[in-house]
């Protein structure tokens, strides 16, 4: 975190960041006392500016903390979640949901800018343009509860996880608009044989034509802000339990016991260091042999690489056997993911 702000962040202390997560889940979201002004993430939403700057954009966002990543209907602007505001917050995040989405710099940049495509297409109302919807698709559509992504389709693009475009023709262009926001973007070369280059060449020409623009809609309502909720974390976890509940890893967990061991030896090697050595000639075989997209098997590899390190593997007995017995047990990941009856939506 920036230096400015990890010092803000010291000098202000919370009753409720000392309390273990049985009382912190009883605390009302109303009473945290977060605001998003003087937090750790007002500097990132300020880097967002400056690359809508640099796209030479007029339009800024306003943004809020809420409870969850949310980008309201006819708002031109969006809410970061309470948990990125604080570090106490974030652990009892991670317990919780097992993971911190947009815990990293680069993971919550890439947030940022899909949530700026969403605040921009409801500040221009971009989607009552008939291009528009002849590109991505009507808005009208209802949205998802789940959907079943074609991970080897090109005619979207790729950058937040789980082929998120592919969900809703909102999503669609505001991960569109993402890819086209980045720094340093080379969408161009990336996207020159895609079918989604032409989404991308839509946004091009649509940022510059609204450019210096002054948007229509200029609301700046903060929906559902923390101060506005009288609810419990206790009852917001459980809510989301039900409703995103992570996926259970028993499965992964016992394949991956049946390659290797908990026990550490002598001259063992980390399971993880050993799935990355392979991953090269592994994602090309895995492919092959599933017919299944790349970047599926990309995502395969990394969930088991990050897997045996949370459970501490070790290779044990002859490293080429290991080596087809992996191949094998990633290759049923691959086809069980290909299989899946859809995926849940996370933003």
């Amino acid at each position: 975190m920036p230096a400015r702000a990890a010092t803000s962040r010291k000098r202000r202390r919370h009753a409720w960041q000392d309390l273990a997560d049985e009382d912190l889940l009883d605390v009302r979201f109303c009473d945290l006392g977060l605001t998003l002004e003087g937090s750790p993430l007002a500097d990132y939403v300020e880097r967002l500016y400056v690359e809508l700057a640099r796209r030479g954009l007029s339009f800024r966002p306003h943004c809020w903390l809420g409870e969850e990543w949310f980008s309201p209907d006819g708002v031109p602007g969006f809410a970061l979640p309470f948990y990125l505001a604080h570090p106490r917050l974030r652990l009892l995040e991670r317990r919780m949901m097992r993971e911190v989405e947009g815990g990293n710099r680069n993971w919550f940049m890439r947030i940022l800018r899909h949530e700026a495509g969403h605040a921009l297409d409801n500040a221009y109302r971009l989607r009552r343009r008939r291009a528009w919807r002849e590109t991505f698709g009507p808005a009208s559509l209802p949205y998802p509860d789940s959907y079943r992504p074609r991970p080897g389709s090109r005619r979207y693009v790729q950058h937040l996880c789980s082929w998120y475009a592919q969900s809703h023709p909102t999503e669609d262009f505001a991960e569109t608009f993402a890819v086209w926001l980045k720094p340093g973007s080379r969408w161009r070369r990336e996207y020159a044989l895609w079918p989604a280059l032409a989404k991308l060449e839509y946004v091009d020409a649509l940022m510059a034509e609204v450019a210096a623009r002054p948007p229509p809609v200029r609301t700046r309502m903060h929906v559902e802000s923390l101060a506005q909720v009288t609810r419990t974390l206790r009852e917001h976890y459980d809510e989301r339990l039900r409703r995103y509940a992570p996926p259970t890893r028993r499965d992964e967990d016992e394949l991956l016991y049946r390659v290797f061991q908990p026990q550490p030896g002598r001259n063992r090697l980390r399971a993880d260091t050993f799935l990355r050595r392979l991953r090269p000639r592994l994602h090309r075989s895995i492919a092959a042999n599933v017919h299944c997209g790349e970047y599926l098997v990309h995502q395969v590899m990394r969930a088991a690489i990050q897997r045996a390190g949370e459970l501490r593997l070790y290779v044990a007995g002859d490293p080429r056997r290991a080596a087809g017995e992996v191949e094998k047990i990633l290759a049923r990941l691959a086809r069980a993911f290909e299989r899946s009856a859809g995926r849940r939506l996370t933003l």
